[in-house]
């Protein structure tokens, strides 16, 4: 209340709209947007307070347009530098001369002591001139490997620049070259999988698209690549496979040579598995379905085709017995661990192998022999045998045994997975079990056996497994190597061992590094003892051998016996601390080389076979078994 005579100060109180946002009192010439009531007249914008958030907007903007600035310019400064370095390649690398490969050298296996195995290397070369290969089958290539060959500039950059990174990496080799950066590749450079050889091969292969026409390009990478079965160029490979000239080729086979290229020995139908007959057969229909859509084969016509099966390869001098076999185990594994065909052909390695010479006589004898026995009976000609031993505590394959000799059969018993894994799989579905059961997960389903079974080794598919019954009886391929794998983890502590032949490779000097045979966990330690003390108490059989002496004494034995649900194999699977070793005999008819049941071997001679050589391996020692392992029984 205002009593008379006090001063009014009304008029000094500011108004509502002059407080600012933190509650402090500003007077009217202060007041934003406001008129002086001294002049009457608004006061000038930039005399207006701005509040903190509005300059800290223009703070960050500031800082984001001259983020953007930066960005812009190390954009413009990196594509400067590699248009720079670009051009300045560009003139520095010319079209070299033809690389060394018409000079190839031969390859060297030693067994593990040294001594030599083998020596191979012989190349089968003939160069063609273009118009002597059919045009269809020209054609053909190019829908397997480039169909935009014809109007391209000779490079894929992004195909180029996904196969660097895959290299530095270390995500594999795949880039999707053209042909001519393949032709280039194959003819002027080297099969090393580096970056300098990728950026040299895509400035040569500019030029070379500059400077050649697509008609020689295309012989040139016809006449260089190699087809497997030591063919360079496609006339010796319309020999190798078809025993035909080139001009002969038809549009179907020409189209498997097409396929094959991607890989020559996975891919040939004469030593291929089931799952290399799938997919090339798979890359057969896909070249000539890329026919059919870019024009140049009549859709009624490619319904008609059938597959070229090839004629079987012609003996290679040296590798008579099971030379060729082991040969063999040690180019596929070596090719896992990433060296191309093409290096291995161009020759001058020096590759040392695992295997024991002396293991390698006895497993020899002891499989020839049926038995060993003195007079014993001989292999039945519709029986094939496949076998592998190995040390399983480094993975390393000591001898292994492929069938009667590699220059009658081509496929390797002991590689072969085609026949019934059978009662042999029943440890898996036990190691799962186990495994669920420590996890506190209901019982293992077939998703979870099929996980155990490759966590071990096993290359186990779903559609591999036809029925809820397949594997709970063992109704799934497998080979004598890959058995061998995987009752190798059993006795490691439950580790993934992967079996090794190869101990060094090397060219020029250089070593190849090669993968380590043992891996990480694949089953818990427990699973594993628990599986092996299952085979270990398999003594309630009469053919079976719970422990043997050797020179170093008693060693315990784990076993595993028995016959597919098929009838068309026997196997058996027995190991001592030192040494394990896989056999299985396999029904084939000896003249259509179809599965049959087994004739003429009944249990028993898979248990001899492995005992007789394990007394000879390990030195003489004696088998010591409650029961006398019977002798086998005709059926």
């Amino acid at each position: 209340m205002r009593t008379t005579g006090s001063p009014d100060r009304t008029a000094e109180l500011p108004s509502a709209g002059e407080v600012d946002r933190a509650g402090s009192l500003r007077t009217v010439a202060e007041a934003p947007g406001r008129r002086s009531r001294r002049r009457g007249r608004a006061l000038p914008r930039r005399c207006r307070h701005r509040s903190p958030r509005q300059k800290a907007r223009k703070r960050r903007g500031l800082r984001r347009l001259l983020s953007w600035r930066k960005t812009l310019a190390a954009l413009i400064t990196v594509c400067a530098l590699v248009t720079g370095t670009f051009a300045v390649l560009y003139v520095a690398i010319d079209i070299p001369r033809a690389n060394d490969l018409a000079k190839a050298q031969s390859n060297v296996y030693l067994f593990s002591d040294g001594s030599r195995l083998a020596r191979t290397g012989e190349i089968n070369r003939e160069t063609v001139p273009i118009d002597r290969v059919p045009e269809n089958v020209r054609l053909a290539f190019v829908a397997a490997e480039n169909k935009d060959f014809y109007t391209d500039s000779g490079v894929s950059f992004s195909g180029t620049a996904r196969g660097i990174l895959n290299t530095v990496t270390g995500r594999g080799t795949q880039g999707g070259s053209t042909i001519t950066q393949q032709y280039v590749k194959n003819y002027y450079l080297s099969q090393e999988q580096t970056v300098t050889r990728k950026v040299k091969e895509l400035i040569i292969s500019l030029k070379v698209d500059q400077r050649n026409s697509k008609s020689d390009i295309l012989a040139g990478y016809l006449n260089s690549s190699y087809y497997g079965r030591q063919a360079y160029g496609i006339q010796a490979a319309a020999r190798a496979y078809y025993h035909r000239e080139v001009e002969q080729l038809t549009v179907e086979q020409g189209a498997y040579l097409a396929a094959l290229l991607q890989a020559p020995s996975q891919y040939d139908w004469a030593i291929a598995g089931p799952e290399g007959k799938r997919l090339v057969t798979q890359r057969w229909n896909y070249v000539l379905d890329n026919m059919v859509g870019q024009g140049w084969l009549d859709k009624a016509t490619r319904g008609r085709m059938k597959f070229p099966v090839p004629v079987g390869p012609s003996p290679t001098a040296g590798l008579s017995g099971q030379t060729g076999y082991l040969v063999e185990a040690a180019r596929r594994e070596l090719m896992e661990s990433g060296v191309s065909e093409q290096e291995l052909a161009g020759g001058g390695w020096r590759i040392t192998l695992t295997v024991d010479p002396r293991k390698q006589k006895a497993l020899e004898k002891t499989v020839s022999a049926a038995g060993g026995t003195p007079g014993g009976p001989v292999l039945d000609k519709n029986i094939q045998a496949g076998a592998v031993s190995m040390d399983p505590r480094n993975g390393h394959v000591v001898a292994l045994y492929g069938g009667r000799d590699y220059m009658r059969q081509y496929i390797s018993n002991a590689t072969r997975a085609d026949y019934q894994v059978g009662p042999l799989f029943e440890p898996v579905v036990v190691a799962a079990s186990m495994e669920a059961k420590a996890d506190e997960r209901p019982p293992a389903d077939d998703d979870a056996v099929m996980s155990t079974a490759n966590a071990l080794g096993m290359d186990l598919k779903p559609r591999d497994v036809a029925s809820p019954q397949a594997l709970s009886l063992g109704l799934m391929g497998a080979s004598p190597l890959e058995i061998a794998g995987v009752y190798a983890g059993f006795r490691h502590d439950g580790k993934k061992v992967t079996p090794s032949i190869v101990k060094s490779a090397q060219r020029d000097g250089e070593v190849t590094p090669l993968r380590d045979p043992v891996g990480g966990s694949a089953i818990s330690s427990l699973a594993a003892e628990t599986v092996t003390d299952v085979l270990n108490r398999a003594s309630g059989r009469r053919d079976a051998v719970p422990s043997m002496w050797t020179e170093d004494g008693r060693q315990d034995v784990t076993q595993k016996s028995g016959r597919s649900d098929d009838g068309k194999a026997e196997w058996f699977v027995g190991s001592t601390e030192e040494l394990l070793t896989t056999i299985g005999l396999f029904g084939e008819n000896a003249t259509t080389h179809k599965q049959i049941p087994l004739p003429n071997a009944g249990e028993g001679y898979p248990a001899r076979m492995w005992m007789t050589y394990t007394q000879t391996a390990l030195g003489g020692g004696e088998a010591y078994f409650p029961g006398a392992v019977p002798e086998p029984t005709s059926g």
